[in-house]
């Protein structure tokens, strides 16, 4: 039986840049990543991920067999347009997904063409540079509605006990017009802080997620809400289940969290 994991991934291909103020920056994270599945009791036999940078109508799984990269980042140096990553797809188990999906009364749609986006390839090419296991990427629903992502997630946890680790890849602050502000931002602090507390609470926490935007600071840390719903999926996939704070420091003087449910 897998745990969960909410995990932050970034700025850009930020693991990946020339030694400086910009790669510094993200060290404390890099250094979580890098020591992610080594942490793992089991090795699994597959991830699903959602990404806080694929949304559809309705969620759509990615079927390739071996999807390439989608390097939807802009303005960074030539080489991290040339990064590698090559984990296979998993057919098979995309197939599942939609079929454990239908079951719960979830519609989705399927893609195969579409690449890895940045929100998956840069944070597990640091946790897998091998790249060795299959990886089946599922989009978020585009209304961004948390309940929804919660029962998601809860249409996903069957397939922890078959070995697959799913993971929510985004950010638990993403402003980006003040990520580069000077000074402490206390809308952020007390979002992170807010966070970190109702992921302890399994009896309370789906019901504190599904109405996070009147949480203290929300809305200073997320004024779109994108790279917050990988975490409702996380979590949904985990529900009535122990939470702890897995990553805890600040990018860019900004805080950031990851989590481990289950």
């Amino acid at each position: 039986m897998q745990p969960t994991f909410f995990i932050n991934h970034g700025g850009g291909p930020c693991f990946f840049l020339d030694p400086g103020p910009m790669r510094d920056s993200w060290s404390a994270l890099e250094h979580y990543l890098r020591g992610f599945m080594s942490r793992l009791r089991e090795k699994p036999s597959a991830i699903v991920v959602v990404s806080g940078h694929w949304a559809e109508r309705m969620p759509s799984v990615n079927a390739g067999a071996a999807p390439p990269l989608l390097y939807d980042y802009f303005g960074f140096p030539p080489h991290t347009y040339d990064l590698t990553w090559p984990a296979p797809g998993a057919p098979s188990l995309a197939g599942r997904i939609r079929a454990g999906l239908a079951e719960m009364g979830i519609a989705s749609g399927t893609e195969t063409r579409r690449g890895f986006d940045h929100g998956v390839f840069v944070p597990f090419k640091v946790m897998m540079p091998e790249a060795e296991l299959p990886v089946v990427q599922v989009s978020m629903q585009r209304d961004f509605d948390p309940a929804f992502h919660l029962a998601l997630g809860r249409a996903l946890a069957k397939l922890r006990r078959e070995g697959v680790l799913i993971v929510g890849s985004g950010q638990s602050y993403h402003n980006m017009s003040r990520f580069f502000g000077r000074g402490p931002d206390r809308g952020a602090e007390a979002f992170d802080a807010w966070l970190r507390d109702i992921v302890t609470d399994p009896n309370g926490r789906d019901a504190a997620l599904t109405h996070w935007a009147s949480a203290p600071g929300a809305r200073d840390a997320h004024p779109h809400e994108d790279h917050l719903l990988p975490l409702m999926v996380a979590a949904g996939a985990a529900t009535g289940e122990p939470g702890v704070v897995d990553f805890h420091g600040h990018a860019l003087g900004k805080p950031i969290s990851g989590f481990r449910f289950g």
